[in-house]
Parts: C-alpha cells; structure tokens; sequence
C-alpha cells in the first residue's frame, strides 16, 4: 500500500476489478493480431489513477502500455504505479480527452476504456467510437468495461441506484443502454465480439475493427 508522501492513488473498486479484467484482456487482445506476450501498442483511455495499466503491464511484459487520462492531476499517480512496479513496458501517462481532436495517439493495435462511458456525457462515447476507427487497424479491438442496461433495464438493482446518484451528479451522466453502444460502435465500424458477465454487474464488452 502506498506510504506517506507516496504518489500512487487507490481507487478500490480499481483493485477488486483489475484481476477480472485482465482475464479477459488475455483472450481479447489476440484478436487484435497481438501474438501475447510479444508485440502491439495498447492504449488506455482514462487511467485514472494507475492501478490498471500497472497491472496488466506487468502480466503481459510484451505489450507497450499507453496510459492516458484527461485530468493531468492522474498522472503523477500514473506515473508512480509504474514506476514502483519496475515496468519498462509502460509510456509516461498523455493528457487525453476524447472530445478533443487531434488526439496525441495517431494509431494503436488495441484500446481499453475502463469505467469511462457512465461517468461522462454521451459526446464522449461518441468520440471514443470515433477515435477507435480512425486508431485501430483492421482485426484491432476495443475493450470496455462499465454498467450497461441491457434492452433499456437496469441489470441488478444496485445499478439503478448508481445510475440516479450518477445523473444527481452530473444530468449528461449515467448508465447507457449497451444496445445503444453498440448500434454506435457499428456505425464507426466496430463489431461485437463478446460480452462477458463480470462481478458486482459490471460487462465487458469487446469490439473488433471491421
């Protein structure tokens, strides 16, 4: 656990998720053409505090780690899981926003997006769609993960109090419905290529370039 006057931040649902999560990358990244553990730039969207691309980087050494978060106050804490895991496959965190254009990533294989499309407006999914076409290649994937509804309902009750105290925060906030994200990602030619259940409601959701 980081000590005083340690950089690193702990989000703790972060540190529950990041096991799961990472079980699903080792399956998903290979349809990006990323032969693990060799080879292929990732891009993270929205970092947050770290403890994610920290993790991942250090059970899949081959891969170059790209961690990005618009609020350039993560990137200290970013900056520090990695550098307190030794991790040599890991580039300095970039301030990245969606909605701004040119973004400092011209191209990647893959892009994670963790916790992301409920805790901004829509405009943000939107350009992520966007910026996933224009990023990936052919066979490149996108992973998301997050609370979705799924045909318009809540998936578990806990997700709708999420979703209301998520909208008395910010109105543009909230749960999207997956259909919707999907419909989006197919428009910007991003196709479906599993969505797996996760603990405490949550999915992943994989999409392939076209």
């Amino acid at each position: 656990m980081p000590e005083m006057g340690d950089e690193r931040q702990i989000a703790p649902a972060a540190e529950r998720n990041k096991g799961p999560i990472l079980d699903v990358l080792r399956r998903a990244l290979p349809h990006a053409g990323l032969v693990l553990p060799h080879g292929g730039l990732v891009l993270e969207i929205a970092s947050g505090t770290g403890q994610h691309v920290a993790h991942f980087a250090a059970h899949l050494p081959g891969l170059i780690w790209q961690p990005s978060d618009p609020n350039t106050a993560c990137h200290a804490s970013i900056n520090a899981w990695v550098r307190d895991a030794g991790l040599a496959n890991v580039r300095p965190a970039l301030a990245l926003d969606v909605t701004q254009e040119p973004w400092p990533v011209d191209r990647a294989d893959a892009i994670v997006c963790i916790n992301m499309i409920h805790i901004s407006p829509w405009a943000a999914t939107q350009a992520l769609m966007q910026g996933a076409e224009r990023l990936l290649p052919p066979g490149g994937v996108l992973c998301l993960y997050g609370p979705y509804k799924r045909g318009g309902q809540h998936t578990a009750p806990s997700n709708a109090e999420f979703d209301a105290s998520l909208q008395a925060r910010n109105p543009a906030w909230g749960v999207r419905n997956l259909e919707d994200v999907l419909d989006l990602a197919a428009r910007h030619g991003l196709d479906l290529v599993e969505v797996v259940e996760m603990p405490a409601n949550n999915l992943s959701v994989i999409l392939r370039r076209r």
